[in-house]
């Protein structure tokens, strides 16, 4: 004779209850991660900086971004940003003092983002600049191209 597992109502004189249902809906779930992996998507290729410059072409290879990175950049005109704030003209030392140096007495790197119709000299100020606030590890960012020069 079979038995019922789920059964209601009143059997041999005691009252039995109905199990509870052991299914898990999925689509939901399903459906926010895909969202999640859409917006994740579109955030990692945004630009970390929003300074907008035309960067020089250049076959190096790509140098690895760290966290700890400082961006600095020098749009057409000159002017200097340290990540996506300004610097006053001629308070790029106090700016650099002004840095969090880490705890760990290393210097974190800067990533160098200047436009390629700067002049040479320009860009060369704020490297030196840079070497007298103690920053010797510098990256210099280019776009990438695909012809020899």
């Amino acid at each position: 004779m079979a038995m019922g597992l789920a059964s209601s109502g009143r059997r041999h004189g005691r009252t039995t209850r109905r199990a509870a249902m052991a299914e898990i809906n999925v689509t939901p779930l399903v459906d926010v991660m895909l969202v999640l992996l859409i917006i994740f998507m579109v955030t990692v290729t945004l630009p970390a900086v929003g300074v907008p410059i035309e960067l020089p072409e250049s076959r190096a290879n790509a140098v690895e971004e760290t966290p700890s990175q400082i961006t600095i950049s020098l749009n057409s005109e000159g002017q200097v940003f340290i990540e996506n704030e300004q610097v006053a003209s001629g308070g790029l030392p106090d700016a650099l003092a002004a840095l969090d140096r880490g705890g760990d007495g290393e210097l974190p790197t800067v990533v160098l983002r200047g436009d390629r119709s700067l002049d040479y000299g320009r860009v060369m100020a704020v490297m030196g600049e840079l070497g007298r606030a103690g920053f010797t590890s510098i990256s210099l960012v280019t776009d990438g191209s695909v012809a020899a020069p």
